[in-house]
């Protein structure tokens, strides 16, 4: 099972790779007022870990509440 996890991370690695040196164009995001100018590969990684954080914080506060739910009906 080690040599099939193994094999995911290293595919899964490559494919990144392959993204990110695909994709070094540079664009413009606009939002609010603001505006940034970074390679399209860059944008895409950190929107992706914006994404994971808000959404590991979400299920982190929906499990907690349903715990204390859980304790307050008992």
């Amino acid at each position: 099972m080690r040599w099939i996890h193994l094999g995911i991370v290293v595919l899964f690695a490559t494919i990144m790779l392959v993204f990110g040196l695909q994709n070094r164009e540079i664009i413009t995001m606009d939002f609010l007022g603001f505006s940034v100018r970074a390679p399209h590969a860059l944008m895409a990684v950190v929107f992706y870990l914006l994404g994971a954080l808000t959404g590991g914080s979400l299920f982190a506060l929906l499990k907690n509440s349903v715990a204390g739910a859980k304790v307050s009906n008992a």
